[in-house]
């Protein structure tokens, strides 16, 4: 019982770590190489693409998707989608898909003369789900050592988060000691009262019928 009960919690946590990595912006510090638009007919990764751009017909099932290619310093290569979020979820009221699309575009250089960016996204890359982060800013840089910044919308969201949880938990906590824990008392006192009520019950049986055999 007790290897279920951490089971339990270490599953629910993990999961709670991997929305608010995936949901949650983050920075990457790169080099835009190109842009393009793509028809995408999503699939099983349905859940990982965001929805047509406000204004057009959300109804079809398949669409054009703009992308983004970069390169990072250390030579890996990252792709991003670039797709508006509207009203949606996750929360980044992201209207602009066909600006910042011109702006990465303006911002594309060369190995030789490498313009570094800082890219803000959300989301995961995954090829053996196709899966790509959503794009939400580009922003010019003076060279890939400059600083990223502080993560100060990360650090309140989390923050105000845990301060739910522990706000929760110890009001579970209180209510548990004042009404749950007395009544699981109880019903142990009473299985115990009835447990030695059935064993001297027992006991004057297997007397009586000691008697018995005595005859």
């Amino acid at each position: 019982m007790r290897f279920i009960k951490w089971f339990v919690i270490i599953v629910f946590w993990v999961f709670v770590a991997a929305f608010f990595h995936y949901t949650l912006p983050q920075k990457d510090i790169v080099r835009i190489v190109d842009t393009f638009e793509q028809r995408i007919d999503p699939g099983d990764n349905r859940l990982f693409w965001a929805q047509a751009d406000v204004g057009t017909d959300g109804t079809i099932a398949n669409r054009d998707v703009l992308f983004i290619q970069a390169v990072r310093e250390n030579g890996r290569v990252i792709v991003y989608r670039n797709e508006d979020t509207g009203w949606s979820w996750p929360p980044y009221f992201k209207f602009d898909t066909k600006n910042l699309q011109t702006e990465a575009a303006d911002l594309k250089s060369t190995k030789a003369d490498p313009q570094y960016v800082l890219v803000k996204h959300y989301g995961w890359r995954n090829e053996f789900l196709t899966t790509f982060p959503n794009a939400i800013s580009v922003k010019a840089l003076a060279g890939p050592d400059a600083s990223k910044g502080i993560p100060f919308l990360n650090i309140i969201i989390l923050t105000l988060f845990f301060m739910v949880v522990y706000f929760i938990w110890v009001r579970w906590r209180r209510f548990r000691r004042a009404r749950i824990d007395p009544k699981l008392e109880e019903m142990q006192d009473n299985w115990e009262a009835a447990g030695d009520a059935m064993s001297d019950r027992r006991s004057r049986f297997s007397r009586w019928l000691g008697t018995w055999r005595a005859k």
